[in-house]
């Protein structure tokens, strides 16, 4: 499931995922949300948490994720991604080589770092 978080604000998108993304999400949550922002403001700054009970991706899902990354790699002014795990990290960072804007990464006890960072 994603959950929009309500310190989301203008062009400024957050997000918590939790238990296991779905084609669903992407399709009737995320990507609509993004595609409205982008409309809007031309750009978007964006805030992933990964919840401590998020347990990775649907087939469907991990292809919508990378097909609309990669067909907006160049929208996306900052990216915080916010989570404990070790993978998650790793495969963020290998991800920011292919887009344009700032990616940083963020422990789970730096959320307000990460928002502070994403909307300055």
């Amino acid at each position: 499931m994603i959950e929009i978080l309500p310190e989301s604000q203008g062009n400024v998108l957050g997000v918590k995922g939790i238990d296991k993304l779905t084609d669903q999400d992407y399709k009737e949550v995320l990507i609509p949300k993004l595609e409205e922002i982008l409309k809007e403001y031309g750009k978007c700054r964006f805030v992933f948490v990964f919840g401590e009970n998020f347990h990775g991706w649907e087939l469907g899902a991990a292809w919508d994720d990378a097909k609309f990354g990669m067909s907006h790699k160049d929208d996306f002014e900052k990216i915080a991604v916010v989570s404990d795990a070790k993978w998650i990290e790793w495969s963020t960072k290998v991800s920011g080589h292919f887009m344009q804007g700032q990616l940083k990464t963020y422990k789970t006890d730096q959320l307000q770092e990460a928002w502070d960072w994403t909307k300055s």
